[in-house]
């Protein structure tokens, strides 16, 4: 059974960010007022936090520049009650910039943000491990890609509120946000219980979808692209949403109506709450 090899996805970031220019130059001032799924924050604070992203990327990782005091303590909850108060005292102060300065800002900072990330070495230890995937230490590799989460899905956020999703969910850019998402998966298994051998199965339909296989093992839950044992449960879920569920956007009783589970169900149940986000 092979494991899961790196994913590569900073190529892909000059993609994002030319798309990203090209939607905000054509939204109007009353679309950078339209609510978004994200909670409480209209199109304009969901482009404020992607400015963020650059900026605190450049000002952390290059420069060893963190500004404040950190987390209180090491633990998931403390980690994401830090990066919460971050992203609101950002989106409060950048309230004073117009929609104009906040492009231009955004088009100045990505591909410098883009150089230095290409700089890193792929398999040397990030600075920040992906703690939704349960990582205490993370591979630059796997700290890029979940930046390309975070990038991707923040666009799609604005892009959902102004009906402008379609680029985006073309394989060539959902795919690897979907593969990173996934990641997660045995985590959110850890406290799950199976026989040894057991298998979950996890399809996403749709362009950029693809079939995964949660198998148990001595050491706990694997996931890799081929089956090492049988198959007690399988999960289908509609590709058009998925990016939803993983970031905290598709309440249960909708993705219900998008996600199917033939098996044995209790296998099934922690795709709900399935996360690639952290705040």
């Amino acid at each position: 059974m092979t494991a899961l090899a790196p994913l590569h996805t900073i190529h892909l970031f000059p993609v994002l960010d030319q798309h990203l220019g090209e939607l905000l130059r054509s939204l109007t001032p009353a679309d950078w007022e339209r609510p978004t799924v994200a909670p409480k924050w209209r199109v304009r604070d969901v482009a404020l936090h992607l400015l963020d992203v650059n900026l605190r990327t450049l000002s952390m990782l290059r420069d060893g520049h963190y500004g404040s005091p950190g987390p209180s303590g090491d633990s998931y909850a403390e980690i994401v009650a830090y990066l919460n108060r971050l992203n609101a005292e950002w989106v409060t102060v950048g309230q004073r910039l117009s929609p104009q300065v906040i492009t231009w800002l955004l088009e100045l900072s990505g591909p410098t943000c883009h150089t230095f990330l290409s700089q890193l070495d792929p398999l040397a230890p990030a600075t920040f491990a992906v703690g939704w995937a349960g990582d205490t230490v993370s591979p630059n590799w796997f700290h890029i890609a979940r930046d390309y989460t975070e990038k991707w899905h923040h666009q799609q956020q604005i892009r959902k509120a102004v009906g402008q999703e379609a680029p985006l969910l073309q394989a060539e850019l959902y795919q690897p946000f979907l593969a990173t998402s996934v990641r997660a998966l045995p985590h959110h298994y850890r406290h799950v219980a199976a026989e040894l051998g057991q298998v979950v199965q996890v399809t996403i339909t749709g362009s950029g979808g693809d079939t995964w296989y949660l198998n148990q093992e001595a050491t706990g839950w694997s996931l890799t692209q081929e089956s090492a044992g049988e198959v007690v449960t399988e999960i289908t879920l509609e590709g058009a949403v998925a990016w939803r569920l993983f970031t905290k956007s598709l309440p249960r009783p909708q993705a219900q109506r998008h996600i199917q589970i033939a098996g044995e169900q209790r296998l099934g149940e922690p795709i709900f709450e399935l996360l690639a986000v952290m705040a």
